[in-house]
């Protein structure tokens, strides 16, 4: 089958963007996004749930997670990006960033208020306890992670990145922040990466086959670079050096294990330079690799094979923060947001497809 697109989420009046997507045991699909009034105004924020029940071809009226936050964007606070998945309990757990209070620069990762939240779910999404607090200080969290295997098996992770000083100079950080009791307590900050003269945020953290971790990066200079990453051998707790990895221009990469025993990897392709027409981000891509490529040392150890999966025509395009699940038979689903034919607002869409859309079998 070729890739199948299907609008999930459109509102004529809001902005629907940064969603993600869950399977439940039943086999329902759960997708979670930001509604707002403008990517560039936040004075309107919302965290929404929709769900289909036939593998994502028709979609339930959106409804609330969060309340809604009204607010002079200046000082806020608001709602930021929201990600969601089913832990191995069967639960749903939901988590979601607000922001506010305008510190210097441009950049959510300096507001003074970056707290996150966490919602659980123990009927697949029909009832919600929380937002509940966590100790993670940061923007554009990564979804809750649950080890599954090795010593450190039952372990969670939460992860976002910040801003700080380090050698003199306000840097981006990657950090993490662990627990062995299933949130009840929380270890951390660990930092996954820092380096001046990079922009590393965005952080997908993913469990390999053998126990290790690799956190796949955005590096938010604007000029184009590869994605970076960084591996961890003891549970989160330290990482090691950055290298890039061959994913160039990738923004907000989201990896996960495939049955095949590939990795998958979502992201929006940013070229960098000015964009074209004002449109600065066009492109959604998927890329497959390997974990011997994600444990390379180097960037030439690693390989990959990058399919375009979408391509915003707006004038005032705006697109690629993603999530997928695969069903028990091989089919992906893939969630994305962006604007196309309904300027000036943004909607979300779904994708249907197969790993074999990248590589047919030899």
């Amino acid at each position: 089958m070729a890739i199948e697109k299907i609008r999930i989420a459109h509102d004529p009046n809001l902005y629907h963007a940064w969603p993600d997507v869950t399977l439940t045991p039943s086999g329902k699909l759960v997708c979670i996004f930001s509604e707002c009034t403008h990517h560039g105004d936040r004075s309107y924020t919302r965290f929404m749930l929709t769900e289909s029940a036939d593998r994502g071809r028709t979609w339930t009226p959106k409804r609330g997670l969060s309340e809604a936050l009204r607010c002079d964007p200046k000082t806020g606070p608001f709602w930021n990006c929201a990600r969601i998945v089913t832990l191995g309990d069967g639960r749903l757990c939901a988590i979601g960033d607000r922001v506010g209070g305008k510190g210097t620069g441009p950049d959510h990762s300096q507001m003074r208020e970056q707290s996150n939240w966490l919602w659980f779910s123990a009927d697949e999404g029909a009832a919600w306890e929380g937002p509940l607090a966590t100790p993670v200080v940061g923007i554009v969290p990564d979804r809750l992670i649950e080890l599954k295997s090795g010593p450190h098996a039952g372990r969670w992770l939460l992860a976002a990145h910040t801003t700080l000083p380090l050698d003199g100079q306000s840097v981006h950080h990657e950090r993490v922040w662990l627990s062995d009791d299933r949130g009840a307590n929380w270890t951390g900050p660990f930092t996954v990466a820092a380096q001046p003269g990079l922009k590393l945020c965005e952080g997908s953290i993913m469990e390999l086959p053998g126990g290790d971790l690799v956190c796949f990066m955005r590096e938010n200079s604007g000029d184009g670079q590869d994605a970076y990453k960084s591996v961890s051998r003891d549970g989160g707790r330290t990482w090691t050096g950055l290298v890039r990895f061959p994913l160039p221009g990738c923004h907000r990469p989201v990896a996960g294990m495939l049955q095949s025993g590939k990795i998958l990897i979502t992201y929006r392709f940013m070229q960098g330079g000015n964009g074209w027409l004002g449109a600065w981000t066009q492109n959604f891509f998927a890329a497959l690799t390997d974990p011997e490529s994600a444990l390379a040392t180097e960037r030439k150890g690693a390989r990959t094979r990058i399919l375009p999966v979408d391509f915003d025509r707006s004038g005032k395009s705006d697109i690629g923060y993603s999530g997928w699940v695969q069903f028990p038979d091989g089919e992906l689903f893939v969630v994305n947001y962006l604007v196309d034919d309904t300027a000036p607002q943004a909607h979300i869409r779904g994708y249907r497809l197969r790993e074999e859309e990248f590589l047919l079998p030899q």
